[in-house]
């Protein structure tokens, strides 16, 4: 009986391959571009627990177990490293979260389509830069000697402020940059979302005498 229900099963698993072939023609080409730039990164995981060798490769070096493991977790600093790894997160859930929930309600009360769309077009574009890229740019603007920011200050009578190496201001710099990287990209889902609103509930609530900050909330 079970090997009925086997035979069975393979039968119409092959009957669906053959009646939607076409389909899964054009499944293949995202599935080997998923596999081999996703799937197959996973196997280098392995040189964690290496003593790699370039030369050996990783079939080739020699097996430490959790040795890289004891000897990263018994560095002095270590727990720096992890404490500032934690609020660094943290920050940028606290202030990366909301700003493209704001973006996209400021960009959902604007009545002119074509700065809206420019906005939306201007606050996407970083999304698609890589952060090589986001880094250099980052670099030559807050240079502090001929930095475009630090000339800004400057011109204003402020001293000019090593934004990438004083302790005070790098953390604030990777908050702002993060979410001016992803903000106008994030926004995308939630403007949808609003503008999928009918209007006759704005409507309703404005008739019920709600502020338009209460209509913004609600």
């Amino acid at each position: 009986m079970t090997n009925e229900i086997v035979v069975k099963d393979k039968g119409n698993f092959k009957k669906k391959l053959i009646d939607n072939k076409y389909l899964f023609l054009l499944f293949l080409p995202g599935f080997i571009v998923f596999f081999i730039f996703k799937i197959l990164p996973l196997f280098g995981m392995v040189m964690a627990f290496q003593d790699y060798n370039f030369v050996d490769g990783i079939f080739g070096s020699s097996w430490v177990g959790l040795e890289q493991f004891k000897r990263l977790f018994s560095t002095s600093g270590f727990l720096l490293a992890f404490k500032n790894t934690l609020k660094i997160s943290l920050l940028k859930l606290v202030f990366g979260f909301p700003a493209p929930i704001i973006l996209a309600i400021m960009l959902n009360e604007v009545k002119n389509i074509k700065f809206k769309r420019t906005v939306q077009t201007i606050s996407y574009l970083p999304h698609f830069f890589s952060w090589v890229v986001i880094s250099g740019l980052l670099t030559v603007f807050l240079a502090p000697t001929d930095g475009f920011v630090n000339k800004l200050i400057m011109f204003f009578g402020g001293e000019p402020i090593y934004f990438l190496a004083d302790k005070n201001w790098f953390v604030p710099t990777i908050i702002v940059s993060d979410i001016w990287k992803e903000i106008g990209w994030s926004s995308i889902v939630y403007l949808a979302a609003l503008t999928s609103i009918s209007p006759d509930l704005y409507e309703a609530a404005s008739i019920d005498g709600a502020s338009k900050l209460q209509r913004i909330i609600h």
